[in-house]
């Protein structure tokens, strides 16, 4: 069966695997398959569990602190309603969106897709519902904000307050390990072949292939839906460079302030604090936490700069038209097209420790400017890293070698 490598364009045969094989690109090592058992009834029922454990883990309490005879109980969304009471509006509609909407929408659609496979329904929407689910997988959450959380509880737990997990915690990390296990056993490829064959193509044929699928089809079928999936098919996609440079340059600007204002500013009685990135990870590092604050130090700071720096070496090979590292340059924008999720724990941190760390005139936590830029930095490199086509960068190698 004939695929096309999504990283670098390459037309290769796979040939029928077997339980535990792994498939790699022979030109850019982009893994094409991996065989678990090829049976989708796992990745079902850990979509469908994720989806169950999620009511309870948004509507019962997360966590429960009590200082000073004051008891609060907050709720997944507590640090949503908390943000916008104090008029951090974007900053609570992009966790609301990453950290409780998108997750019931992504294994929604991911249960229904597998759903409709298994029982041979819904042959004309379950393609389409199924791409769907694989492009919100990167924004759907629930693992990113289960780590905020615990990092939230070591903060408030080292400053001698007393944290309960409640219900909805464990409701949530079981989701949390569920939705990390559906993502690593799900057989994409399987599911894909279950909604509709590879095509066969006559050899040296002009084709194009689906950038979600794989699905190899005709050049002339350009601009129409892909027969699988439903996505619009393009040999290329226009404007990528123009548009993942914009998104890098707003980026840069955006980080600058958000790594020199405050994250969040703790009010005491007579006092207060300021809590940059930097200042975080210090703090952590001064509770003896140093595995969290090392986590904290590559989410927030190694992550965002490694997007920067990588998609700007990425960009510039397409303008040089270089040939030189193409393979550790794919890799690399493939690390960071996986990795960006990661770098939203500072934010969802913020929402954990704003309606916990509120005892009336005692102590009251508000988020930071640099909140509000950081979470647009993290969402502007993962826009840029998901419009990127790495596919460019080995065109323009070959540009430059006269198509050698």
């Amino acid at each position: 069966m004939t695929i096309a490598c999504p990283d670098c364009g390459t037309l290769q045969q796979l040939p029928r695997l077997r339980r535990g094989d792994v498939a790699t690109c022979r030109r850019c090592e982009a893994r094409l398959e991996r065989v678990w058992a090829r049976s989708i009834n796992v990745a079902l029922a850990c979509s469908l569990a994720t989806f169950i454990l999620l009511f309870p883990a948004n509507l019962t309490s997360l966590l429960e602190v009590r200082f000073a005879g004051l008891v609060l109980d907050i709720r997944l969304g507590s640090g949503v309603l908390a943000l916008i009471g104090k008029g951090w509006i974007l900053l609570a509609l992009m966790i609301a969106v990453t950290a409780v909407l998108l997750p019931f929408i992504r294994y929604a659609l991911l249960t229904a897709a597998l759903g409709a496979v298994q029982l041979g329904l819904g042959k004309t929407w379950r393609g389409p519902v199924f791409r769907w689910a694989i492009l919100l997988d990167r924004w759907s959450m629930p693992e990113v904000f289960l780590i905020a959380a615990i990092i939230g509880y070591a903060r408030i737990e080292a400053q001698a307050s007393i944290v309960y997990v409640g219900p909805g915690g464990y409701c949530l990390l079981a989701a949390s390990a569920l939705a990390m296990l559906s993502r690593a056993l799900l057989d994409r490829r399987t599911v894909w072949r279950a909604l509709g064959p590879e095509t066969t193509l006559a050899p040296g044929a002009a084709v194009l292939s689906c950038t979600v699928c794989d699905l190899v089809q005709p050049l002339e079928r350009e601009g129409q839906p892909c027969p699988r999936c439903g996505l619009t098919l393009r040999r290329r996609i226009p404007g990528v460079r123009k548009r993942t440079l914009a998104l890098i340059i707003a980026s840069l600007l955006l980080y600058i302030p958000a790594n020199v204002f405050p994250m969040n500013v703790t009010h005491y009685p007579d006092h207060y604090e300021r809590y940059r990135i930097i200042d975080g990870v210090m703090a952590l590092f001064g509770a003896g936490l140093w595995p969290l604050g090392i986590m904290i130090s590559c989410t927030s700071i190694g992550i965002p700069v490694a997007k920067l720096v990588g998609l700007g070496w990425c960009l510039l090979s397409i303008h040089r038209r270089s040939n030189r590292h193409l393979v550790l340059k794919t890799k690399l924008y493939r690390l960071i097209d996986e990795s960006g999720r990661w770098s939203n724990v500072d934010p969802f941190i913020i929402a954990v420790i704003v309606p916990l760390m509120h005892f009336r005139n005692f102590i009251v936590t508000d988020a930071g400017v640099a909140a509000s830029a950081f979470i647009a930095v993290v969402v502007l490199t993962m826009t840029a890293s998901r419009s990127f086509d790495p596919r460019l960068m080995w065109d323009a190698a070959l540009e430059h070698t006269g198509g050698r």
